[in-house]
């Protein structure tokens, strides 16, 4: 097995989903070579790595992100609700996500938006990937399609690429219009005829987010240019030594 693997939220199974912790251990392993996070704006503007728009479920803290200056955020506890181990850890900025991915490890940022939410969002994040200079090691993806085409205004040459829980048979055509070469896509969605289409048209597909053995087998199956995204890089690893370990056994028969 050859896919490359995603790390879901950086290693969300081994530390707290979007913290320093889990995108660092994502960071150390040289096999990965992405990791995929979430990017709200906070009350002053600032890019801040977090799934949800409301802090409840991930931190000790109350109500919605954009609420919340960026020191208020930062004070927050997002390990402790994962384990003791991590309590302390923070909500991260983009900035710190990118000073230590840079070079390292490319990112997948999705912009949790539904077009209205963070009006300033794209020009945000773009400041933010522009100072790490790291336009060449991200794909900017969104749910909303107004997202993307206001990024693209903003760079033409910064990746974006739709997520889509879904299928249409016209999403090459609706990609290429919004100058887009990256589909995130729920994995079940995807068959052999379905990834042929998207990729003879040039689109980089990302499966999401698959956690079982088994499934990973079988998605994987499908093209070896498949990004697995998964909330299990071990998991992953681990398919990956068996595939190589059977290599070894094929060449010697």
């Amino acid at each position: 097995m050859k896919n490359p693997c995603v790390a879901h939220r950086g290693w969300s199974s081994r530390a707290p989903e979007n913290t320093m912790a889990a995108i660092r251990l994502a960071l150390a392993d040289p096999l990965i070579e992405w990791i995929e996070i979430d990017v709200h704006l906070s009350k002053d503007h600032v890019p801040m790595v977090i799934h949800d728009y409301t802090l409840r479920r991930t931190t000790d803290g109350k109500g919605d992100v954009k609420k919340k200056t960026a020191d208020e955020l930062a004070a927050l506890d997002a390990g402790n609700w994962f384990s003791q181990k991590y309590q302390g850890e923070h909500i991260p900025t983009l900035a710190q996500v990118l000073k230590e991915s840079v070079g390292h490890c490319k990112l997948n940022i999705e912009l949790k938006t539904d077009g209205i939410r963070y009006p300033l969002i794209e020009q945000k994040v773009l400041e933010c990937i522009q100072a790490y200079q790291a336009e060449s090691e991200v794909v900017i993806t969104s749910f909303h399609e107004g997202t993307l085409y206001r990024m693209k205004r903003l760079c033409s040459q910064i990746r974006t690429g739709i997520i889509i829980d879904g299928w249409r048979n016209s999403l090459p055509k609706e990609l290429k219009e919004l100058g887009a070469d990256f589909l995130s896509i729920s994995y079940s969605k995807l068959n052999k005829e379905r990834v042929e289409l998207l990729k003879n048209a040039g689109i980089q597909i990302m499966a999401w987010t698959i956690n079982e053995k088994r499934t990973i087998r079988k998605i994987a199956a499908l093209d070896p240019e498949l990004l697995i995204c998964t909330n299990y890089p071990e998991r992953w690893h681990e398919l990956r030594a068996e595939s190589m370990e059977l290599e070894v056994v094929n060449r010697k028969k």
